[in-house]
């Protein structure tokens, strides 16, 4: 019902959105995707951090993927980025039509092609002062835990000297797991946005920097639990 709603809004604000990154049809998408959030009585989100003062200044915003329910979960955040997602998602009726209005990026992970054609168009984004998502890992978590993270945005990050900002996010594996649909009962989740993270002082491949944003998320995580970090890291077992 609610995607029923605002794909003619989106439509209307596509027609009408003169900035070159569709930065108001953009916000419309996440709006959808907040509500989703706002009326499941299933989830209950916390979300904490300080939130960017200026919302057109960019960011590759990077976070763990725990779930497909980490899309409407972040989408709550007040300000667009424009996510790096599967390329079939955008061949879907309405839900494709959407990405493609809001200006996201789809990659065809297999394709080396694609994967180079992402950063292109990251790239582009960023210089029209929009925020994009990357969800480092490239797929969901199989068990709750951290996995392994590509390195490709932090060395783009260190390329244009564009900060990195973290999100951590927590219960979105249980409210909706990986092996299908149906929602977990009482859902607490936990998204945290982090401090952004300048470049100019990094250097290097990009290896550090990423191992430096993954430890971040997996210690707040493993906070959250009050367990160790070696319980959140998906490489430490």
């Amino acid at each position: 019902m609610l995607i029923l709603i605002f794909l003619p809004v989106m439509g209307i604000t596509w027609l009408i959105d003169r900035d070159a990154g569709k930065y108001a049809t953009g916000r419309q998408f996440r709006r959808l995707g907040s509500w989703m959030v706002k009326v499941n009585p299933a989830w209950t989100l916390k979300v904490s951090g300080t939130m960017p003062s200026d919302m057109r200044k960019p960011y590759i915003v990077v976070g763990n993927h725990q779930s497909l329910a980490d899309i409407p979960l972040v989408s709550v955040l007040p300000w667009d980025m424009k996510w790096v997602g599967k390329a079939s998602l955008f061949s879907l009726p309405i839900m494709g039509w959407m990405l493609q209005m809001a200006n996201d990026i789809p990659v065809h992970r297999e394709s080396r092609r694609s994967r180079a054609q992402v950063m292109i168009d990251v790239k582009d984004r960023l210089q029209k002062h929009i925020s994009v998502m990357i969800m480092p890992e490239g797929t969901r978590s199989m068990d709750g835990t951290v996995g392994d993270f590509n390195d490709g945005g932090f060395k783009l990050a260190l390329k244009l000297g564009i900060p990195i900002l973290p999100l951590a996010l927590d219960g979105a594996f249980d409210a909706l797991p990986r092996d299908g649909w149906k929602f977990g009962a009482g859902s607490l989740i936990r998204l945290h946005v982090f401090d952004p993270i300048s470049t100019e002082s990094w250097e290097g491949s990009g290896t550090e920097l990423r191992d430096h944003v993954r430890a971040q998320i997996i210690q707040h995580i493993a906070d959250w639990r009050a367990v160790s970090p070696e319980h959140v890291d998906g490489l430490a077992k």
